[in-house]
């Protein structure tokens, strides 16, 4: 069943198989998106997940930052572990959306992360 969807996705420039260059766009977001977005000019289940994966790193990326920052001042414990517990989710919840994006992709699937999955839609 997998194997059929798989094969309706249609061909890549790259030479993998949708699913296979899908998976490759999230391997490092911001990188791979943008590798795989350039490569790819028609295989358009491809160029939405490249775009999604750049926007998704981003924002992951963007978040941790601020929650680092946050991390950074000099406040009271109290502060300092609500801090800590933010970067943690922010870490944590990043990763595992990104293990859930790599494996909608190799499935074949076309998953839309709230917000971003729309954007991605309108920018390929």
């Amino acid at each position: 069943m997998v194997e059929d969807k798989i094969a309706e996705l249609g061909r890549t420039r790259s030479g993998f198989k949708p699913n296979i260059a899908a998976v490759l766009a999230y391997a490092l977001t911001v990188v791979t998106g943008t590798v795989m977005f350039i490569v790819e000019k028609e295989n358009e289940y491809v160029r939405f997940h490249a775009v999604q994966a750049v926007l998704f790193g981003a924002t992951w990326i963007i978040l941790w930052i601020l929650a680092s920052i946050e991390m950074t001042r000099p406040i009271h414990v109290i502060g300092s572990i609500a801090t800590d517990v933010i970067l943690f989710v922010v870490v944590l919840g990043g990763f595992l959306v990104w293990l859930f994006l790599l494996y909608k992709a190799f499935r074949g699937e076309r998953f839309k992360l709230p917000v971003l999955g729309n954007i991605a839609e309108r920018i390929m």
